[in-house]
This record gives structure tokens, C-alpha cells and sequence, in this order.
């Protein structure tokens, strides 16, 4: 699946989802996670709505988002375009948390992680 991240350091997760100009895109499976690209967000002069749909946008494939911190509108967008947004606890290493999912993924993921695991897959 494919997994965002802000940050503003490309190694922490520290950068506040409406604010973040860049995303740090992986793709992460129980045995396999590889880096595979910046995710740039061209915004323009929108308001706070034009943002986050800016961001929400461009992370359409992603079924999770990493951030330092997200307001209510923003994370219900993203829900609502089924990208589940997660907030890091004290600016975590973005590695550290790609080999914690890793370690859940191997295992018994919870319903929602197995559900975001499907997104992007053709369940015809």
C-alpha cells in the first residue's frame, strides 16, 4: 500500500497536514517497503479549503498519511476520500514507523489497516 509522510526534515514526521509542501511517498507491504518518491503540493493563494483539498488531491492513491498534526476538517476529508490520516507521537523517525507497520502488517492488522491494505486494488 501506499504510505504518505510530512516532515520537514525527511527523516522525522513533524510537519503539520496543512501546512506541508512536501509528502514523502512509500510503498509498504509485510515483507517489502521502498522509498519511491516526493510528493510536491502546488497550492497556489487558496484559502484553508483550497489547501487541504490541494493535499487530499494529491494523495488520492495513499491509503495512510503520517503527520505531526491535523485539524478535524482536514482528517474528514481525507476520510471521507478513504486515506486514513495518523498522527506521529513526538516526531517520530519516518523508518521507525515504516518497520512498526511493517511489524503489523506481518501480523493480525487490525479491520481498518486490512481495509486501507485493499485500497487501490481492483475488487471486481
Amino acid at each position: 500500500m501506499k504510505v504518505a509522510f510530512a516532515s520537514t526534515d525527511k527523516i522525522h514526521i513533524d510537519e503539520h497536514f496543512g501546512q506541508a509542501k512536501e509528502f514523502y511517498l512509500w510503498e509498504i507491504g509485510p515483507e517489502n517497503a521502498e522509498f519511491t518518491g516526493v510528493l510536491q503540493v502546488n497550492e497556489g493563494d487558496g484559502d484553508t479549503d483550497d489547501r487541504i483539498e490541494a493535499r487530499s488531491a494529491a494523495l488520492a492513491d495513499c491509503a495512510l498519511v503520517y503527520v505531526g498534526q491535523i485539524g478535524g476538517p482536514a482528517a474528514a476529508r481525507l476520510v471521507a476520500k478513504k486515506i486514513h490520516p495518523l498522527k506521529s507521537k513526538d516526531a517520530e523517525p519516518i523508518k521507525v514507523v515504516v518497520e512498526k507497520l511493517q511489524q503489523v502488517l506481518q501480523g493480525n492488522p487490525p479491520p481498518w489497516l486490512r481495509k486501507a491494505m485493499l485500497k487501490g486494488e481492483n475488487l471486481n
